[in-house]
């Protein structure tokens, strides 16, 4: 089954909320091989004016992940998992992530189109804190293959 097209437009309800926990961060500081003392000292974020050690910049596809996850169940998309090539990640920040913040997050899918075959499908999820104000907005470019 091709994608199907008039998702364009679809939102997602929010997931639930994601608190982000000061280990979560150094473990995925360690993971992309952040060395900036701020993803791992308190005393290092602190100093630099933020509450909490500070998520690197990347982080948000943690919580993005739940919202990508009601994309791609969506029967009605017409998705094969197995054809999925992740194309493009962007993110436009209000600002940082740290450990602390309860966010929570909504996909919304903006674009759907047919390219040689294949299908490109662009999401932004729209993640934001316990106040309601915006922290990162994320967006995901998804490649489905074509039939081979």
């Amino acid at each position: 089954m091709p994608v199907n097209p008039a998702i364009q437009g679809r939102s997602y309800p929010p997931v639930d909320a994601y608190l982000v926990g000061r280990e979560k961060v150094r473990e995925f500081a360690r993971a992309v091989f952040a060395t900036n003392p701020i993803h791992f000292e308190v005393e290092a974020a602190r100093a630099a004016g933020h509450a909490d050690v500070v998520a690197p910049p990347t982080f948000p596809v943690v919580v993005q992940e739940a919202t990508l996850a009601q994309l791609l169940g969506d029967e009605d998309a017409g998705i094969d998992f197995g054809r999925v090539v992740h194309g493009d990640q962007r993110f436009e920040y209000s600002r940082p992530v740290v450990a602390g913040d309860e966010l929570t997050a909504h996909l919304t899918v903006t674009s759907v189109k047919s390219l040689g075959g294949n299908s490109m499908i662009t999401a932004s999820t729209v993640i934001d804190d316990a106040t309601g104000e915006h922290v990162v907005t994320a967006t995901s470019t998804l490649v489905v293959r074509g039939e081979d």
